[in-house]
């Protein structure tokens, strides 16, 4: 989280000439979160021109891939300057059902993480959430200074506690993000 706002959405690509753009999803109820007429807060680089509220105009899922227009952004060129917008919204707004164990954690709430092996190590610290089509991955910077990511699957990261991740990496799998020779 960022002080009192929670990420539910980053903007991604502009679709089509309509001003739609696509969306990494942050929230387990897109339906509701974006359904059309909700004002969303926006996070942006300062002097970017992105509005500080967009009013959402249309949702829908394309193929796996949500789709977001708003009634601020009428075109493609307008949609291109929003791309890696942060769509967020008061913490207070979260419901309950939201903030249920099983819910989707938010990148906000893993990112400065301690990671951890099974037998408390520290193997480096989670930097970022990658959301992918067939499945999330934790993005970490390793102890020695390495990027890596691992999916983020109950098998892999069986643990997500306030203040560390334990991560059970199969063998080798640290080894592909390192130089060969390295």
């Amino acid at each position: 989280m960022n002080g009192d706002r929670v990420l539910v959405a980053r903007i991604g690509k502009p679709h089509g000439l309509r001003g739609e753009v696509t969306v990494q999803l942050h929230t387990d109820d897109p339906e509701r979160r974006f359904a059309p007429g909700e004002v969303l807060e926006t996070e942006a680089t300062p002097g970017s021109g992105v509005p500080r509220q967009l009013t959402v105009r249309t949702t829908r899922d394309h193929n796996g891939t949500w789709l977001l227009g708003f009634e601020e952004i009428p075109d493609r060129t307008g949609a291109e300057g929003l791309r890696g917008t942060r769509l967020v919204v008061e913490a207070s707004a979260v419901t309950a059902d939201e903030d249920e164990d099983d819910a989707a954690w938010f990148e906000d709430d893993l990112v400065g993480l301690e990671v951890r092996d099974r037998e408390g190590l520290v193997l480096g610290m989670v930097t970022g959430l990658d959301l992918g089509a067939a499945q999330d991955r934790l993005v970490i910077r390793l102890s020695d200074g390495v990027t890596a990511q691992v999916p983020f699957v109950e098998a892999i990261v069986p643990t997500v506690a306030a203040d560390h991740v334990v991560v059970d990496a199969p063998p080798g799998l640290f080894d592909l993000f390192r130089e060969p020779g390295a």
